[in-house]
């Protein structure tokens, strides 16, 4: 028996291997876009497309006044700021959900699947991700109102974990979902 072509015995390692190198790449591609969000967020280089950020922003402050008027706490809001009787909360960076949104918006993209189930699947969890942080800040809200000696309990160690748990959680449901339509072809196949 001759000696295998350094070109087939390559392959042969690739294709024993092919599970170990796409979670690699994932991994890979990840830490690489996240990297670069963070980066183009924390530099502001995306600043003459728009006030994207700004926009995010606003829109999550002037839902949450709306919630808050609704459940009978009076509030405004300017910017990141939410303005109650006696008590001011600024829902910047860190606190306004983005990182979740960010956090699940690149493992979709990182994820092998058609284009379009990506962009499907992130704009599916944004949704789901932004009722739930709008959720999270009135709750915070209502904490930080009526019961303050609790409320950095709250804000800072179990808060900002829910909100990556659930983007982890919506993302493995993201997953579940891509599998399930590829079974679904294979039976009707």
């Amino acid at each position: 028996m001759g000696k295998k072509s350094k070109k087939h015995q390559i392959k042969e390692i690739l294709d024993k291997n092919k599970s170990t190198f796409s979670v690699i790449k994932f991994i890979v591609t990840y830490v690489v876009l996240m990297g670069g969000f963070f980066a183009l967020l924390r530099f502001e280089i995306v600043g003459g497309f728009g006030d994207l950020y700004g926009l995010y922003e606003s829109g999550l402050i002037a839902s949450c006044v709306k919630i808050l008027n609704f459940l009978g706490l009076k509030s405004t809001g300017q910017g990141s700021l939410l303005f109650l009787p006696g008590i001011t909360f600024d829902v910047r960076f860190g606190c306004n959900g983005l990182e979740a949104v960010l956090i699940y918006a690149v493992a979709v993209i990182s994820f092998p699947a058609k284009w379009l189930k990506k962009l499907i699947g992130i704009a599916a969890g944004l949704v789901v991700i932004q009722i739930i942080n709008l959720l999270r800040i009135v709750g915070l809200v209502f904490s930080g109102v009526y019961y303050r000696e609790i409320f950095d309990l709250l804000h800072i160690y179990i808060a900002q974990g829910i909100m990556i748990a659930v983007a982890l959680g919506v993302f493995l449901i993201y997953i579940y979902y891509l599998g399930h339509g590829e079974e679904r072809k294979q039976e009707g196949a």
